[in-house]
């Protein structure tokens, strides 16, 4: 429970940060394509290396990343369908068996028809939840960023003394 409220509280933190709006919906895009994909496999790899090579927000990657793999397993009969329908192609069978010959794709678990449509269908949807997100993004930052910073109740935290230790705390040990 501790880490699921440290990466809740951790993407708010990156939210109400100056961090740019394209770092955060890269890794809430990244993050789908986490959440999708097995737990143990090349794709997750692949992705933490894109997260930590690019500048793709580590801690937006993970919140999302959590929630879309709770949601994943609702859609687990539809992406079973789906990959299905790719791994029974007649035109790609050749394909599929000379990656499964070679030494490491086979550790993407492409054969199986759930990893396969998820897998699909996170790539195909990343580009757009990337939009949506970065929109998003946008919108609270310039609406429920702003109003709270203005109200009273906010300017009222930040006048408390716990506030200013939590601010310094923050500044020192971040």
């Amino acid at each position: 429970m501790t880490l699921i409220l440290k990466q809740i509280f951790s993407l708010l933190k990156v939210l109400n940060s100056d961090t740019g709006e394209n770092q955060i919906a890269a890794g809430i895009a990244c993050g789908l394509i986490l959440g999708f994909a097995p737990v143990l496999s090349l794709q997750t790899l692949l992705v933490f290396i894109v997260i930590f090579f690019f500048r793709v927000q580590v801690a937006a990657a993970f919140a999302s990343a959590f929630f879309f793999a709770l949601v994943a397993w609702i859609f687990d009969p539809f992406f079973d369908y789906f990959g299905g329908m790719i791994l029974e192609i007649e035109s790609l069978r050749g394909v599929f068996t000379l990656l499964y010959g070679m030494p490491i794709v086979p550790f993407t678990k492409f054969y199986n028809s759930i990893v396969m449509g998820a897998g699909v269908i996170s790539i195909l949807m990343a580009p757009f939840i990337f939009i949506l997100s970065k929109k998003t993004v946008v919108k609270y930052r310039q609406t429920i960023l702003e109003r709270l910073k203005n109200s009273k109740f906010w300017k009222a935290i930040k006048a408390t003394g716990l506030y200013k230790w939590y601010a310094k705390y923050d500044e020192l040990y971040g």
